[in-house]
C-alpha cells in the first residue's frame, strides 16, 4: 500500500525538527519523496499511486542534482578503512582528493612511513591511475599491515595532512539526557578514524539562530545546545578543519552506542613542549 498524501506530510513533520537540530536548511538541503525499494515504486519512473506527488522518481533526482566538487588536482588524502596481507600490504579506502598513479611515493600519516604504490585496483578492477571519489584497494611496499591501523591517511610528500590531539571545534548537543562538563568522555568518529575523546573545555555558546557567541564560558551544555569546546584525542590522530577540507572536518562524538553529538573542526591546537 502506497502512502497517501497525509502519511507523506506526516512524516515530512516529524522529520524536519530533527533535521533543524542537526544543522540541515529543509527548504535549501532536503527533498522529500515517496518511494519504495521493496517494491521500486517511483525510483526510476513516476508512480500512478501517488498523483499528488509532482517532483522527480529518485533516480532522475539524483541524476539532477550538481556534481559534487572532488579536486583531482588537489593533495592526495586516502582515508583508511582496513588493511591486511596478501602478498604484501593491502589497504582499502576511499579516495577524497587528489589523483593516486601506480608507482607513486606516498606517505603513511601520522607515522610518516614513505609507500610506493605496487599496484591499484578501483571496484575490484586493476587501474594505473584513480580520481576522487572512488574506492581503492592498493598493494603497497615499505610498510607492514602491522604498522597501519585504520584512520590513518595516504597522503603525498610535498602536501602532508595535519596530526595532532588537541583542536578546537563547534559541537551541537543531539541526544543526551543530562548536562555535559569538561571532563566528559566519549568515542570520535573522524573520516575513518574511531578515537577516544576527551572534552577538556567549554569556550562559548553559539546561539542557533543568529550564531552570536556567549561573552563568559559556560559551566556545562545539555541537549539541543551548540557550543564552540575544545577536545583531546587519547592518541594523535589526522584531522583537517571543516573550512579547508570538509571531509576531514566533520565528526560525530558517540556514548553508550548513540550519537550524542555531531561537529566541525574549527582550529587545530598546537601541542605545548
Amino acid at each position: 500500500m502506497f502512502p497517501s498524501s497525509e502519511t507523506y506530510e506526516e512524516c515530512k513533520e516529524k522529520l524536519v525538527p530533527f533535521l533543524k537540530k542537526v544543522g540541515f536548511n529543509p527548504r535549501k538541503d532536503v527533498h522529500f519523496m515517496p518511494c519504495s525499494g521493496l517494491t521500486g515504486a517511483n525510483l526510476k519512473e513516476p508512480a500512478e499511486y501517488c498523483p499528488w506527488y509532482t517532483g522527480l522518481p529518485f533516480i532522475p533526482h539524483l541524476d539532477s542534482l550538481p556534481n559534487f566538487n572532488r579536486s583531482s588536482d588537489g593533495p592526495v588524502r586516502l582515508p583508511i578503512v582496513d588493511k591486511y596481507k596478501d602478498m604484501g600490504t593491502v589497504v582499502l579506502g576511499k579516495l577524497e582528493s587528489g589523483s593516486i598513479s601506480k608507482a607513486q611515493q606516498l606517505v603513511m600519516m601520522p607515522n610518516r612511513h614513505t609507500v610506493e604504490v605496487l599496484s591499484l585496483l578501483s571496484d575490484d578492477v586493476e587501474t594505473d591511475d584513480a580520481d576522487p571519489g572512488e574506492n581503492l584497494k592498493l598493494r603497497l611496499k615499505g610498510i607492514e599491515e602491522e604498522e597501519i591501523l585504520p584512520g590513518f591517511l595516504l597522503c603525498n610528500a610535498e602536501n602532508i595532512c595535519h596530526t595532532g590531539r588537541t583542536f578546537d571545534a563547534q559541537i551541537v548537543i543531539i541526544e543526551h539526557k543530562s548536562i555535559i562538563c569538561p571532563g566528559y568522555n566519549a568515542v570520535l568518529h573522524i573520516h575513518t578514524c574511531i578515537e577516544e575523546v576527551q572534552i577538556t573545555a567549554l569556550i562559548c555558546l553559539v546561539d542557533k539562530k543568529t550564531g552570536d557567541k556567549s561573552k563568559t564560558r559556560p559551566r556545562f551544555v545539555k541537549q539541543d545546545q551548540v557550543c564552540i569546546a575544545r577536545l583531546r584525542t587519547a592518541g594523535t590522530i589526522c584531522l583537517e578543519t571543516f573550512k579547508d577540507f570538509p571531509q576531514m572536518g566533520r565528526f560525530t562524538l558517540r556514548d553508550e552506542g548513540k550519537t550524542i553529538a555531531i561537529g566541525k573542526v574549527l582550529k587545530l591546537v598546537a601541542e605545548k613542549d
